[in-house]
């Protein structure tokens, strides 16, 4: 019996990140192609499988459940899968071993769940958001529509929930809205964190170009705005800044300029059971494979042990010249989970 999950670096496993979809109802540039061929049905998970994998890590040490996707609130039933989790959650009138549980969503659907997620238990949300310019978002998302984004990101104000904006960096793309996004971060009371481009799996689109290092846009904004390091942490890879003149934090994560690998302390589970080690690897373990075989859960406490006793110390993405030079996954970020 494990008692805790603990990689070859001496990293404690203590936060799981679940895809419970590929589908998405945008097609976001960086993460994936414009005319995606989505999983069947069939290889994605139901509900009674995830929710058994997830018990499994929580006994096992995992303290921070975040529900990705593709789009998480898509699914159909997503609502009661979150009132069970919830009800894993540590209150002082039950003996719940989770200590917390958050969602990423691109918005489009919050609206209709918001207060569902409140009423879970949920208390932060992360809201991927690239620009404030609606002509701009829907050449971004493809598809997507920035009035219901908005709408989605009001409702979770209205029912108590915190934010956090999850911007990814693109040059030529939005590098010229920073500051206007920190300043509305400011007016809504929410955090805004800027990401690096990653290189997963082919969008058709060239991330070369697009790709900036955070600190050079660190550096940049620090000249209009006063950004002092703090040492806040939310369970993932995000360093995090004050902003002086709102009072609300800048987040920057880094995996090409600056990689965050020696404190992670994460793994990811794919909607196919696919329990990965490391986002920029390949290796892991198929936990679908095991579960409809029949396996009892001693039997998939021994493959996820296995599989995070193979944790590479960190990843290897790799952005060259051009897109023929880019090194990462063939995966989609869809896929895996954002």
């Amino acid at each position: 019996m494990l008692s805790s999950l603990t990689d070859p670096a001496g990293r404690r496993i203590s936060y799981l990140r679940v895809s419970v979809t590929d589908r998405c109802d945008m097609r976001c540039t960086y993460c994936m192609a414009e005319r995606m061929t989505f999983l069947p049905r069939s290889d994605v998970l139901d509900y009674d499988e995830l929710l058994r994998l997830c018990r499994v890590f929580v006994q096992h040490g995992v303290r921070r459940l975040r529900i990705t996707g593709g789009e998480p609130l898509v699914r159909r039933d997503i609502g009661p899968f979150f009132q069970e989790l919830g009800s894993w959650l540590k209150h002082s009138d039950n003996r719940g071993q989770l200590e917390e549980l958050t969602l990423t969503t691109n918005g489009s659907h919050l609206a209709q769940y918001a207060q569902t997620l409140f009423d879970a238990g949920v208390r932060r949300v992360n809201v991927s958001l690239d620009t404030l310019d609606e002509a701009r978002f829907a050449k971004i998302t493809r598809r997507g529509k920035l009035a219901a984004t908005l709408e989605g990101i009001r409702a979770a104000r209205d029912v108590g929930l915190a934010l956090r904006i999850n911007t990814v960096a693109m040059a030529g793309v939005n590098d010229d809205e920073f500051d206007t996004l920190l300043a509305w971060c400011g007016e809504i009371g929410a955090d805004l964190c800027l990401i690096e481009t990653m290189p997963m799996g082919d969008t058709g689109e060239d991330r070369t170009s697009r790709y900036l290092p955070l600190l050079d846009v660190k550096a940049d904004l620090s000249k209009r705005w006063t950004l002092t390091p703090i040492p806040d942490v939310t369970g993932g890879p995000a360093r995090y800044l004050r902003v002086g003149e709102t009072g609300r934090r800048l987040g920057l994560i880094t995996p090409m300029s600056h990689n965050f690998c020696a404190t992670c302390n994460r793994v990811r589970l794919s909607c196919t059971g696919r329990l990965y080690t490391c986002l920029g690897q390949e290796d892991g373990a198929d936990l679908r494979s095991l579960i409809r075989a029949g396996a009892d859960d001693a039997a998939l406490e021994r493959a996820i042990q296995d599989a995070i006793d193979r944790k590479p110390k960190g990843h290897d993405f790799l952005l060259g010249a051009s897109e023929a030079d880019v090194s990462g996954p063939q995966r989609h970020m869809s896929v895996t989970g954002g």
